[in-house]
């Protein structure tokens, strides 16, 4: 077991700068259910989002199954992100664990308020309302199965609704997988992450345009089946992939006693629709206050992040409250319409 992560570490520091001088092609635009690589917890966005190694609570139902375990005690979790462009998201989880093994279930849910429906014809609002959301709710098994190596393994229902309520654009419905695992060194608690998301079947949009109840006609037969005296305008979508995507993080500490510890962590992502992403991240505890900060490199739409966090210790259990802030570059209109992220976690 031990030559083997010894083996992984080796191969990890041997690829991965040559990943970083590598110009793969950006498929931005490609896949869909985008709303999966949101990230929760502002205790991770806090730090950058390099969280695979560093994750170990039941936040790790998002960001590595496996740091689920150990755990000795059971948990809740509540996050909120307010997005730009008035969008909100949802998250929230319950564990329950036997120190060895965690069982997590969750929801995540990304809602917006109602937007005006414009047509070309108006060449504006036409009065209308509609609104779009999407949703995942899954399970997450971790185990540990030594002091230093543990392993998990989820899965998810994911729905997509472009038009909640629409008679002629059907929700999409699908499924994907989760894996991850975490190996401790021993030394400086350094440690090895890695996590495989969102592996699943591509997803396709059912659309009629045309109202004739029919959905992937073929264009080519000529035939006019809603009597428009048009020949069907409702040909098959394109299927698109889901946003698997695959992390390797290492984290370690610098310092680390009863009353204060500092964690830095480095992580790549590697998403199938857009170029692959350098993760940086530290956090500062000093008796009960957090202290983080993050960078993205190589991500158009993010870059710095920061975040506080401040835990609470009482008879019904341990709070601990987390805030973080993310610079969202160009798509950034002010500080107040940024990205911001509160979360609430209790162990009990």
């Amino acid at each position: 077991m031990k030559r083997t992560y010894i083996l992984i570490l080796a191969l990890a520091i041997v690829l991965v700068p040559s990943a970083m001088f590598a110009k793969p092609f950006g498929k931005v635009g490609t896949a869909g259910a985008q709303f999966l690589k949101l990230g929760v917890d502002a205790r991770a966005i806090g730090m950058g989002e390099a969280y695979t190694a560093v994750t170990d609570d039941i936040s790790s139902a998002f960001w590595n199954p496996a740091g689920l375990a150990p755990s000795f005690n059971n948990q809740v979790f509540f996050s909120h992100t307010n997005w730009v462009a008035g969008i909100m998201h949802e998250y929230a989880a319950a564990t329950y664990t036997n120190g060895v093994s965690t069982l997590a279930l969750y929801g995540n849910v990304l809602h917006m308020d109602d937007m005006d429906i414009t047509a070309e014809e108006e060449f504006g609002p036409t009065g209308e309302k509609f609104t779009a959301a999407s949703m995942a709710f899954g399970a997450v098994y971790g185990q540990q199965f030594t002091d230093k190596f543990s392993a998990g393994i989820g899965a998810k229902y994911i729905r997509e609704d472009l038009y909640v309520g629409a008679p002629n654009i059907k929700p999409v419905n699908t499924y994907a997988i989760d894996l991850g695992s975490k190996y401790n060194t021993g030394w400086h608690n350094i440690t090895i992450g890695m996590a495989l998301k969102n592996f699943g079947p591509d997803i396709r949009h059912r659309v009629d345009d045309d109202g004739d109840g029919l959905y992937d006609e073929d264009p080519f037969d000529l035939f006019d089946n809603d009597g428009d005296g048009l020949i069907d305008e409702d040909g098959p979508e394109f299927e698109v992939k889901i946003p698997m995507h695959f992390s390797l993080g290492v984290s370690g500490d610098i310092l680390r006693n009863d009353m204060q510890h500092w964690i830095v962590s480095a992580q790549m992502d590697n998403v199938i629709d857009r170029m692959e992403t350098w993760n940086i991240g530290t956090e500062y505890k000093y008796g009960n206050l957090f202290l983080r900060a993050g960078y993205q490199l190589n991500y158009d739409a993010a870059g710095f992040s920061a975040g506080a966090g401040w835990q609470l210790v009482t008879r019904m259990g341990v709070f601990n409250i987390d805030y973080a802030y993310t610079d969202m570059g160009k798509l950034t209109e002010s500080f107040l319409k940024s990205a911001h992220r509160v979360s609430l976690k209790i162990k009990y």
